[in-house]
């Protein structure tokens, strides 16, 4: 399967599966428990329809948006996620070269694999730095201030991410950081040579942002051993408001999935929420992030900017989400797929394709910019 082949993100997913060793494709594809969130994501938007207009003149569209102070060329943005050079030598470099393309936002994690620094002087675009709350207040501390050193934009902390998930497809290949595979999880590596050839023969694994503080790379902390150890399980509301006092910017809190808690966000002084529930990773049988976005937008919308993520596989979804009252929608696996089977060339084609779509449909729907998408335009079954 080659890269010109792949014309969405099923495509993209086949290809991935192709190249990469089984355990480290699941770990990307695979979710919690029964993965039944996982799935509710992307079928919550099949549950609502677009209801298009008509002979509206629709020869150019206006499909940027403006997010927490920060100009969008288009209305999707790459949500941060880990590990990515382990799905590709290129990593994190790719994800910013790409986002810089399109002229849209893009996260680096905590456990991101290339530098805040080395990332800010790839692109220019909008850059968020995804963080957890750690036990050790000075290392929150010292995190936001190399983040500010950097030139990061928007500080997001990770509020739903206080105990691992139970992924069970990890748990049955032996998938951890460092390795520990068993008998199965080393078979599925050693039919895909490729995958070794490529990361072994580039500058080794390595998390940037936790080098000075946790030794990784030597096996004495693993990534389960990370959440289990070192983030703080009792980060309350006060601990937060405390560090977007001290951010003092664009501070945005990913995970929220209440009203309550949407509004607690704009009392302490939040600029932006992103309704998530991890990609299905953390709490099976817990709402979708598209599910939740009327709700949580007519509580606070006019306050806050609220964006979501979760299951977003086509331009429609996105045009659902912002009808709703999304400022932008964030994508994880959509991606993280094309990466793993292309590096940033894989990261451009899906970008590109997602744009050509929405671009499409908003003509298709009569709406000339994004702020002529409401509700108006939906009816849910």
């Amino acid at each position: 399967m080659r890269l010109k082949d792949c014309h969405n993100f099923h495509d993209f997913r086949r290809m991935a599966q192709q190249r990469l060793p089984g355990p480290i494709f699941n770990y990307i594809d695979g979710a919690a428990d029964d993965e039944v969130t996982y799935r509710r994501n992307t079928a919550g938007f099949e549950e609502c329809d677009l209801v298009p207009n008509v002979l509206r003149g629709m020869a150019e569209v206006d499909m940027s948006v403006t997010v927490m102070g920060q100009k969008l060329a288009m209305p999707v943005y790459c949500s941060p996620t880990a590990l990515q050079r382990l799905f590709h030598h290129q990593g994190e470099r790719a994800v910013a070269g790409a986002a810089a393309k399109y002229g849209t936002m893009f996260g680096v994690s905590s456990l991101g694999t290339v530098s805040l620094e080395e990332v800010r002087r790839i692109s220019s675009s909008p850059q968020v730095y995804q963080f957890y709350f750690h036990r050790d207040r000075g290392l929150n501390r010292a995190m936001m201030q190399r983040a500010r050193e950097a030139g990061v934009e928007v500080m997001m902390l990770t509020v739903d991410s206080i105990a691992g998930g139970n992924r069970e497809r990890d748990k049955r290949t032996g998938f951890a950081i460092p390795f520990k595979l068993n008998l199965a999880g080393m078979l599925q590596f050693a039919v895909k040579p490729a995958w070794a050839l490529n990361y072994f023969s580039h500058e080794s694994f390595k998390l940037p942002q936790l080098d000075a503080h946790v030794d990784m790379g030597g096996g004495t902390m693993s990534i389960s051993r990370y959440f289990n150890e070192m983030l703080d399980p009792s980060m309350n509301w006060d601990d937060v408001a405390e560090m977007v006092r001290l951010w003092s910017g664009q501070f945005c809190l990913k995970g929220i999935m209440s009203v309550e808690d949407a509004r607690r966000a704009v009392d302490i002084g939040c600029t932006g929420i992103v309704l998530s529930n991890h990609g299905g990773r953390q709490l099976d049988g817990s709402r979708s992030g598209f599910d939740q976005l009327a709700e949580i937008v007519d509580a606070v919308g006019d306050r806050i900017d609220v964006m979501m993520d979760g299951g977003v596989q086509r331009g429609s979804h996105v045009l659902k989400a912002l009808s709703l009252g999304a400022k932008a929608v964030g994508v994880g696996r959509y991606y993280l797929f094309p990466l793993a089977a292309a590096g940033e060339p894989g990261v451009e084609r899906a970008l590109g394709l997602m744009r050509m779509e929405i671009e499409r449909g908003m003509k298709l729907m009569g709406a000339k910019s994004v702020g002529e998408l409401s509700r108006t335009n939906l009816r849910f079954r």
